[in-house]
């Protein structure tokens, strides 16, 4: 019993050790304060085109997510390229070398009927404590990914295996995901209300303008109430 308790308080320490020893990202904890509308609208006004996701890739497994991409690529291929070894392999790679709280990128080309992610990537991806996955096709083993706790969100949820059908061709590059360009290093940015990506080098700026429409919006809900009208107080501020 002593042996066992004495293994626990030095796993927790270990824990606690590398935990403490990764540098805390204030951009990453910045956009956690705020909402993925906020940062829809941030990312409009600040870099001129749109950082939302296509409204397809949806929250099969519920939860937030703020991160750093990585990313993997997937593209169709005949079988004897889609073997199991190398259907998954770059996905695979990413996952494995992924640092705490970086978010997973798996576009699929015309994958919807294609599983990018089951159970044991994410697994995977749950002991290196990734923020979550977010899928440019279909996932799979909904029920254990579920179990994990680990947000996924995807385009679709089906059942089929990627071997003998695609190939995973590179890791770690720009991928064209649900129609916005996401690169290793972007900010991601999920809820319930979808996904976008905050190109990394205007994160800053981009979370600047986030946190001032949420305050905004937070002195417009009062005189709303105030007022019975979200007409006048539109007047007043010139949002909504």
């Amino acid at each position: 019993m002593i042996l066992a308790s004495v293994a626990i308080l030095l796993g927790l320490g270990f824990q606690a050790a590398r935990q403490s020893g990764a540098p805390a990202d204030p951009l990453i904890a910045g956009f956690r304060k705020s909402t993925v509308a906020s940062v829809a609208d941030a990312v409009d006004q600040v870099v001129g085109s749109r950082g939302f996701l296509s409204h397809e890739v949806r929250p099969r497994v519920v939860g937030p997510i703020v991160g750093r991409a990585v990313t993997a690529l997937m593209r169709p291929a005949t079988p004897d390229k889609a073997t199991p070894a190398l259907s998954a392999k770059y996905s695979v790679g990413m996952i494995d070398n992924a640092r705490p709280g970086e978010v997973g990128v798996i576009v699929i080309e015309n994958g919807l009927d294609v599983a990018g992610l089951g159970g044991l990537m994410a697994t995977a991806a749950k002991a290196r404590e990734m923020a979550g996955i977010i899928i440019d096709g279909g996932v799979r083993d909904l029920a254990e990914v579920r179990a994990l706790g680990l947000p996924v969100y995807a385009r679709s949820v089906i059942p089929s295996s990627s071997v003998g059908r695609y190939a995973t061709v590179a890791s770690q590059i720009p991928v064209e995901c649900a129609g916005v360009t996401v690169r290793p290093g972007d900010i991601i940015v999920a809820g319930e209300d979808g996904v976008v990506r905050v190109p990394q080098e205007r994160a800053a700026e981009v979370l600047q303008r986030a946190r001032e429409i949420d305050e905004r919006e937070s002195k417009m809900v009062p005189l709303i109430q105030k007022y019975k009208s979200l007409g006048k107080t539109i007047e007043l501020f010139n949002r909504i």
